[in-house]
């Protein structure tokens, strides 16, 4: 009796440990597309402090993989879809990726490589089977780079896949299968992943399903068995949408014999604005809830064991495209400079912490003028039209965190999320005289007026192609509309 208290008090012991550190998969996925990144070595540190162990990149970037050497952080790397069509078509382009993005910096940069992501979502309805043909051929190739390179064994090809490739006719989770104008190519995919070792990834995100239903029952989508519509399937009673959804796809695999592949979750989390759903307190309960199942190791109905789960996302984003929706920018459990949007707690004693060492643009802000001709509205509404084209500010949207603001505010927010994009350079707060640079901060309640990181401040910033200051002219049509109601509201006004 001794040695077996001795033991328990040992494995418990261990088991806090482990906790504490937070690795039972506490994997997030690293975005790239802000025009004012955070230096890869301050992520890497902000990763650390707070727990997580994997993470996942959606690119070979080689600012972020160095950073990421020998810190004992597994990582996924992904192969953009673009990148599809070339690997598909010729073995050598993979085989020439893999040496690069791969090996190399496994054995001289000492980067903890898993999995290479090839593509992201390719058979989205949406894309209108853009990338039907080439998926297949990119992942064959791209496992055959591997195992030439000698890393067969050690890292494994995969294809994050969104939800949508599976169905249930009925809506019931033991009735599910593969979307029927890819059933074969997904069971061929799927047998390759099983004889390579590979595990199924897949994206779930209940708030797109809260999102694109104005029916879907709200309580439904979290984790605190609070819904009053759940799911009965035979002596299984589903009462949340992402043990439902995950057991879709378990019975989909089960279906067409494949009970033991493992699977990875990709992606999955809750955005913070740009929608009426997207706020703090609906993020902060969402993942807390998905955070507590990973650290008890909780598994699904149909599947015990849990899956391996990546949280989308780390950052906040302000490059990212919009098509999706206005929240597609604020997914992270971080602002975009590493502080803090919410408590939570990653298994780390004091919630989760900010980045350290973030150096800012002065603190400035540019607003409209108190002397503004607002009767002017064509020659008001084409700048603000303007500063929303490269600057982000989908946090103006109805049901959004600056939604509140009256007119004038909009237009500061407006131009001064412009100013701040444009690193407050001279001549960007210069609007047809209807600006002027202030020191004294407009923010109000929950909208947030930015100061942008200092980039020449941050001197070990290494910027990719796909993170600039300089940003895609790009405007959502209904954040437009919104616009232009606000200076509707100004004219009436004056």
């Amino acid at each position: 009796m001794g040695s077996n208290y001795i033991f328990l008090c040992f494995f418990n012991i261990i088991s806090l440990v482990f906790v504490v550190k937070g690795v039972f998969g506490l994997g997030i996925n690293w975005g790239l597309q802000a025009t004012h990144p955070l230096p890869p070595k301050i992520v890497v540190k902000l990763l650390k402090e707070n727990g997580f162990d994997k993470v996942k990149l959606f690119e070979a970037d080689p600012a972020a993989l160095m950073a990421l050497g020998k810190t004992g952080i597994q990582v996924m790397v992904g192969i953009p879809n673009d990148f599809l069509a070339s690997f598909a078509s010729n073995w050598r382009n993979a085989d020439v990726w893999v040496q690069q993005n791969v090996s190399t910096f496994i054995s001289q940069h000492g980067v903890d490589i898993r999995y290479v992501a090839v593509g992201n979502e390719p058979f989205l309805k949406t894309y209108k089977d853009q990338y039907m043909t080439t998926t297949f051929p990119a992942l064959q190739n791209v496992q055959a780079a591997l195992i030439k390179a000698g890393l067969g064994r050690q890292v494994k090809a995969t294809i994050p896949l969104n939800a949508d490739v599976y169905q249930s006719e009925d809506g019931l989770p033991s009735n599910g299968n593969f979307r029927t104008d890819i059933h074969d190519l997904m069971i061929s995919i799927v047998q390759f992943l099983d004889n390579n070792g590979a595990p199924f990834t897949v994206n779930i995100y209940p708030f797109l399903s809260l999102y694109a239903d104005p029916n879907f029952p709200i309580e439904y989508a979290f984790f605190d068995n609070n819904s009053t519509s759940p799911i009965v399937d035979g002596s299984i009673t589903y009462t949340n949408v992402f043990d439902a959804n995950f057991d879709t796809l378990i019975s989909a695999l089960e279906r067409n014999n494949f009970t033991k592949i493992p699977v990875i979750i990709g992606e999955v989390g809750w955005p913070t604005d740009g929608d009426s759903h997207a706020n703090p307190q609906s993020a902060q309960r969402f993942n807390q809830g998905l955070i507590n199942r990973i650290i008890s190791q909780q598994g699904t109905p149909r599947r015990k064991t849990p899956p391996e789960i990546y949280v989308f996302g780390l950052l906040d984003e302000d490059n990212k495209s919009t098509a999706p929706g206005n929240f597609e920018r604020h997914w992270g459990l971080f602002n975009y400079d590493g502080s803090v949007k919410y408590n939570l707690n990653t298994g780390n004693t004091g919630g989760l912490v900010a980045a350290k060492g973030v150096r800012y643009l002065a603190r400035q802000w540019c607003i409209m003028s108190p002397q503004a001709d607002v009767t002017d509205v064509t020659t008001l509404a084409s700048a603000v039209d303007y500063a929303c084209s490269y600057a982000d500010c989908t946090s103006l949207g109805f049901g959004s965190s600056c939604g509140q603001l009256d007119a004038q505010s909009n237009v500061s927010y407006a131009f001064n999320m412009y100013y701040q994009t444009m690193d407050q350079r001279k001549g960007a707060c210069s609007f047809n005289n209807l600006s002027v640079v202030t020191s004294v901060d407009p923010s109000q309640d929950s909208c947030r007026f930015e100061i942008q990181i200092d980039l020449k401040k941050q001197s070990s910033t290494r910027r990719s192609h796909r993170s600039s200051s300089t940003r895609t002219k790009q405007q959502s049509p209904f954040l437009s509309f919104i616009l232009l109601f606000v200076l509707f509201v100004l004219y009436l006004l004056a």
